[in-house]
């Protein structure tokens, strides 16, 4: 009984520890409101937290020092004040930032399930549940900042989200993909495959050193490009998928019995 009891602890240790690769991305259309700063200017931040609000990572950050006192839960929960969205104590580690936004466009982002160590990308948190939070603020009223949290968990399994519309944000979607390396089925070979980089804007490049074919799908699984890889040395091949609409693909390399699927996100 206590050899049963040790060895569910230590399963139940390794699950709680357990450190998931993968990609998340995030779509979203901020709605329009008025009356903004001037004409349809607006702020917004996009962060990573934990389930109970802990910092893990900035995403997205579009201020100016005209619009500093504003992102106020960004701006203290990324480590400095909500009087100064601008100031250098805020973490952007690997975040897109920008100027204020002169319109409410779609935007989007990848994160790759890791946290920050000061100025440089982190380790992969553990698995479990976090939040994709939203912040925007469109003029000086005290009205006009609105926050939204999604929560979705990180794990081995994909979490596939299209939360409702609502008075500020909508058309969002949320997709977590475990991966980003490949996961091979069949015998072992000396067959070696590689695919970078991931996230990318449009162009793939695969590196390979035997032949076979090499199709992606789409995240139905329908199949969108198909082509042969003719040589049995060291090569890359680069694949140009900028044609496709933003979301998670999966490249997969067929050589005999062996089958290399590789999880990637287009984020043009």
């Amino acid at each position: 009984m206590k050899r049963f009891f040790f060895s569910l602890l230590i399963l139940l240790t390794l699950n709680l520890s357990a450190q998931t690769v993968g990609v998340l991305t995030v779509t979203f259309i901020p709605v329009a409101h008025s009356p903004c700063y001037q004409g349809t200017k607006n702020v917004l931040a996009a962060w990573i937290q934990t389930s109970t609000g802990g910092f893990v990572k900035t995403k997205l950050r579009y201020a100016g020092n005209s619009t500093s006192d504003h992102l106020p839960d960004w701006a203290v929960n990324s480590g400095g004040t909500a009087f100064n969205c601008m100031s250098a104590a805020c973490n952007k580690t690997d975040a897109t930032t920008g100027a204020t936004l002169s319109g409410f466009t779609i935007k989007s982002f990848t994160w790759d399930g890791k946290d920050v160590n000061g100025t440089a990308n982190g380790a992969t948190v553990a698995d479990g549940s976090y939040k994709v939070t939203l912040q925007e603020t469109w003029n000086h009223g005290t009205t006009s900042t609105t926050l939204r949290s999604y929560t979705f968990t990180k794990g081995p399994n994909e979490d596939h989200q299209t939360p409702a519309d609502d008075a500020d944000f909508k058309s969002i979607k949320i997709d977590w993909v475990p991966g980003g390396s490949a996961s091979v089925d069949g015998l072992a070979t000396d067959f070696n495959v590689d695919v970078y980089p991931n996230p990318s804007t449009g162009i793939f490049n695969v590196d390979y050193n035997q032949s076979g074919t090499l199709k992606v799908l789409d995240a139905t699984g329908k199949l969108v490009h198909e082509e042969l890889l003719e040589t049995n040395a060291a090569a890359t091949k680069s694949i140009d998928l900028s044609a496709f609409e933003n979301g998670m693909y999966t490249i997969q390399i067929l050589n005999g019995e062996q089958v290399s699927n590789f999880k990637i996100a287009l984020l043009k």
